[in-house]
């Protein structure tokens, strides 16, 4: 099969998917052509009319697109599972965010808090409002601009505690993984391939999502900090 396929992505399943891409291809599959940006811009390019034939984006924004009808039907399919973790910037004194007190307090002492565009991100700004803290820690709350990853923003000390998934903190320079969030306040987002309305090879793109959901991919998901989906 001579065609490449062309796949749109937000940052966070960027490592994930290259690799995924790579092993289709040395299966036996078509080569991918794999373009990733932050994922309001992904979902605005698609629906801008922009053309490609798989998208891959967090469950939500999966479902806004479907009901635009810039997706095939019956084509979703879910494709992992990812955590948020929390981060320090390397060399700084680890706060204990090991409970739902301890991270309640970590925030309120934090200089400044560090959080994502994408779903992760709006997760815990919901969370910091149903402790009631909005009003006290909004004035300390930095987020990242689209594609810029929190891990940055530890890094260079613009933030002193930042959340973001694990895939896109995990191996960045300049920070410490303190571990995910604390028991019963997981954030996990799903992200899910589907085939656009406007593919060129929707056949094609389908196989290569059947391959990228399948069980033998569950091991390369894991070394990206993700999960393979269970349900």
């Amino acid at each position: 099969m001579s065609h490449a396929l062309t796949l749109i992505s937000s940052m966070a399943t960027r490592h994930m998917l290259g690799d995924l891409a790579t092993a289709y291809a040395q299966a036996g599959g078509p080569a991918t052509r794999l373009e990733s940006t932050g994922g309001v811009d992904a979902a605005r390019r698609l629906l801008d009319g922009e053309a490609f034939d798989v998208v891959v984006l967090a469950s939500d924004a999966i479902a806004k697109l479907y009901a635009t009808g810039r997706l095939r039907p019956g084509s979703i399919r879910p494709l992992a599972d990812s955590s948020v973790a929390i981060a320090v910037q390397a060399g700084a004194a680890p706060p204990d965010v090991s409970s739902k007190e301890a991270l309640h307090h970590a925030l309120l002492q934090a200089r400044a808090i560090g959080y994502s565009t994408g779903p992760s991100g709006m997760a815990l700004m919901d969370l910091i409002e149903r402790w009631g803290l909005t009003d006290r820690l909004q004035p300390k709350l930095v987020q990242a601009r689209p594609g810029v990853p929190v891990a940055r923003l530890l890094a260079t000390g613009e933030v002193e505690i930042g959340f973001q998934q694990l895939s896109e903190m995990q191996g960045l320079p300049g920070i410490a993984l303190l571990g995910g969030m604390p028991p019963g306040l997981e954030i996990v987002s799903r992200f899910c391939g589907a085939v656009a309305a406007a593919a060129a090879h929707p056949d094609a793109a389908q196989a290569l999502l059947e391959f990228m959901a399948g069980p033998a991919t569950a091991a390369l998901k894991q070394r990206h900090g993700m999960q393979a989906v269970q349900d």
